[in-house]
């Protein structure tokens, strides 16, 4: 249920004392196109649930799993009868630690997880999310903490499942494995910090000490897209922040955000968020009035 909505944005309203939201959904009610600050994991229990997002329109079948990206627009269609979990967790308040970054990029914008793509982990996903509902029903003490364990178990999963640099370098051992991860760490925080200057592939991947070949391979396996749409993703959530100022002009923004012109800055900003700045902009005011 949707229980505050101005324009596109949703306002989550927390359980008490608490940064969640989940609620057992029975409801054979559809849900227009909306965004949020918010992760959000949706899995139907009995029936199909239909989400549309990122230009992508996705059946889920009962025990299926999505997960979809805060910031993320999407829409969501409930059949005649049916139920579902969908659960809100903020997660600005774990941004202090550093694998938390990587693991939001392989799920973004959005991730769905079913039986047949991920055999190992599906099950077991399936059953977290059950528990963190049953958990979060129960309201017992330390409820919060134990929830927010469970779901980073969740992204540990879902990590540890994506990242095996040994597919693309075939018998390294554990301790490689290691380095290979401290390494694209400190690259990801590299660009994270210059990804408004004129960042090139070749000189990134000298950094690496890979050749652009592999470096290009393994980047896209440790965040789930290729280094210069990680790069574009790092300049709008750079751009995201400045527009929250009135003052800022797209223009201004675009500049100061590493983009060539503000029409490149436009084109991208609305492949990655799906509406154009000056939407986004009008889009926080609505958000900002609700709050306010």
């Amino acid at each position: 249920m949707i229980e505050t909505l101005n324009g596109l944005f949703e306002t989550v309203n927390y359980k008490e004392d608490t940064s969640l939201k989940l609620y057992y959904n029975d409801e054979a009610e559809s849900y227009p196109a909306h965004w949020h600050t918010t992760l959000e994991i949706i899995m139907p229990i009995k029936n199909i649930y239909t989400v549309e997002a990122a230009g992508i329109t996705s059946i889920l079948r009962e025990g299926d799993i999505i997960f979809i990206s805060p910031g993320c627009i999407h829409t969501l269609t409930a059949p005649d009868a049916g139920e579902r979990i969908i659960f809100q967790p903020a997660m600005d308040n774990l941004r202090f630690m550093r694998e938390l970054e990587a693991a939001l990029n392989m799920i973004s914008p959005i991730h769905i997880i079913t039986p047949e793509k991920y055999p190992d982990i599906h099950q077991k996903i399936h059953d977290i999310l059950l528990s963190i509902s049953d958990e979060y029903l129960q309201n017992n003490s330390f409820s919060e903490f134990l929830i927010y364990a469970k779901l980073l178990e969740i992204l540990t999963l879902i990590g540890r499942n994506r990242i095996d640099f040994s597919e693309e370098q075939p018998g390294i051992d554990r301790a490689k494995q290691a380095e290979y991860m401290e390494k694209f760490f400190e690259i990801c925080d590299y660009i994270n910090i210059h990804c408004s200057e004129d960042l090139n592939l070749d000189e990134i991947a000298d950094l690496s000490g890979f050749s652009k070949y592999h470096f290009s391979r393994l980047f896209k396996q440790f965040t789930n897209v290729s280094f210069y749409k990680y790069v574009n993703q790092k300049r709008i959530a750079k751009a995201e922040l400045m527009l929250l100022n009135p003052q800022n002009s797209v223009t201004d923004v675009a500049i100061s955000c590493g983009f060539s012109s503000p029409s490149s800055f436009i084109r991208m900003f609305k492949i990655i968020k799906g509406c154009t700045p000056s939407e986004f902009k009008s889009l926080y005011k609505d958000g900002r009035a609700i709050h306010g």
